[in-house]
């Protein structure tokens, strides 16, 4: 499976991309903000977006926002360290399927993962 990794810390994404080739997923496209991740989305094809919310230049709220507006298919999970009710209901309204806060275990990422591929399989 194909993943997209939006984050603007290259640690948080090395700690994210080590997790996920431990999972067995190995397609992985980095992406340092929004912008960055619109401009690499089309060409890369993801079948999974992981996108963090604080970022320079486009937050992840306004890529998603941004990205809903041309697909709606792709499962987008927030990986962040916003854990207010709030903003998590934000996140959800604006098209995110999914919702992961920072610090997080490998088991629940891969929860996540599953828990989002399942309802889009199902859907």
């Amino acid at each position: 499976m194909k993943i997209l990794l939006i984050d603007d810390s290259k640690t948080m994404r090395n700690i994210q991309k080590s997790v996920l080739t431990q999972l067995g997923y190995t397609q992985i496209e980095e992406a340092c903000d929004g912008h960055d991740a619109l401009a690499k989305v089309g060409t890369f094809g993801p079948e999974l977006i992981l996108c963090d919310w604080n970022m320079p230049n486009m937050d992840g709220l306004t890529f998603v926002k941004t990205f809903r507006q041309t697909n709606k298919a792709i499962p987008v999970i927030m990986v962040t360290t916003e854990s207010e009710k709030a903003r998590v209901i934000e996140a959800i309204k604006a098209g995110v399927n999914n919702y992961v806060v920072k610090p997080f275990t490998p088991d629940l990422l891969a929860q996540r993962i599953q828990e989002t591929m399942a309802k889009r399989a199902a859907a």
